[in-house]
């Protein structure tokens, strides 16, 4: 089991596999991408599948494949595969942007992998495309729908960013209106690669409650898992639900239950901290498995409190853009 110096249980891996995207969001990154990432500097899916082996037996039982987005790997399934069969694993999911997922949707189904996060910032096709710079809204919108159909549960995550999309976040809600999905609403943060200057929030959790408290002044709170960053809630009538993630704002790092791995072999404890340090070359190396163990269990030792102490520990300086992250 791994717990950390502040005796949080941490169980839950969000594994990047790439920081590849074919979407160019303007809170994200410049509209000419960054420096990707070369091929070799990459784990292989082998390495993926045996990093992932090795924290699942020191507790990890939750991993969210993340990116960059995850399908621009075409061996991705092959990752997914291998996880559905892993001993101790018990919820496998997938953040995407739903551009390239629609050709897996079936084997993913089969594998029992049906928890889906899409990220789509509008409903609005204009707006969406402004956002994006590209033309992909009705494929994704097709493949989200098609996903809630076919029983998976589908989270959309919409960055509210101030002066662009606010517009779009009640016009959003009426999917929930009439299907069974979780529409939740995240403030933006300050990881764009430096596409933009970012100074703070104009649109936090109170204040998208808020906007939504003017149209729909009847929504019940839902219980919600102690580790869960979102706060949940049910409009009545509607089919679906929607949350306020207080992304920027911190309120759920007391009880942080994560860990992240970037594509290339970073570990970062803390959205808001720097790598602490790179296991790439030591899973690559003799006697990987007990460094690794090591390596990760010095980790989580250190980490910070908050993501305000990871903050001011980097001096609030950010220059990476989520998609080397790995959100």
């Amino acid at each position: 089991m791994l717990i950390d110096n502040h005796n949080r249980k941490i169980n839950y891996l969000r594994l990047a596999v790439t920081d590849r995207c074919n979407l160019r969001c303007n809170y994200c990154m410049p509209e000419n991408g960054i420096d990707f990432s070369k091929s070799d500097t990459l784990f292989t899916i082998e390495e993926l599948s045996r990093l992932s082996g090795i924290l699942v037996s020191e507790g990890i039982d939750k991993i969210r494949i993340t990116g960059g987005e995850p399908f621009v790997r075409k061996d991705l399934m092959v990752l997914l595969r291998n996880l559905s069969k892993m001993k101790g694993l018990k919820d496998i999911s997938v953040t995407t942007n739903a551009t390239l997922i629609g050709p897996y949707i079936d084997e993913l189904k089969t594998l029992g992998i049906k928890n889906i996060n899409v990220s789509m910032d509008a409903i609005n096709r204009e707006t969406f495309e402004k956002i994006t710079r590209r033309d992909q809204y009705d494929i994704v919108h097709d493949n989200i729908l098609r996903m809630i159909t076919e029983g998976f549960n589908v989270r959309i995550n919409f960055i509210a960013l101030s002066g662009q999309n606010t517009q779009d976040i009640l016009p959003m809600l009426e999917l929930a209106k009439h299907y069974n999905v979780c529409v939740r609403y995240l403030e933006e943060m300050p990881f764009n690669g430096g596409s933009r200057h970012f100074e703070g929030n104009a649109w936090d959790y109170k204040r998208i409650l808020s906007h939504i408290k003017e149209a729909y002044p009847n929504y019940v709170e839902l219980p919600s898992e102690a580790t869960s960053t979102s706060m949940n809630y049910k409009i009545p009538g509607f089919k679906g639900s929607f949350g306020v993630i207080p992304s920027f704002s911190r309120t759920f790092c007391g009880s942080c239950n994560r860990l992240r791995i970037t594509a290339t072999g970073d570990v970062i404890t803390c959205l808001y901290a720097q790598p602490c340090m790179n296991i790439r070359e030591i899973l690559r190396g003799e006697l990987s498995e007990q460094r690794v163990k090591e390596q990760i269990l010095k980790a989580i030792g250190s980490r910070a409190k908050t993501g305000f102490e990871a903050q001011e520990q980097q001096k609030g300086k950010y220059t990476n853009s989520m998609t080397t992250i790995g959100g």
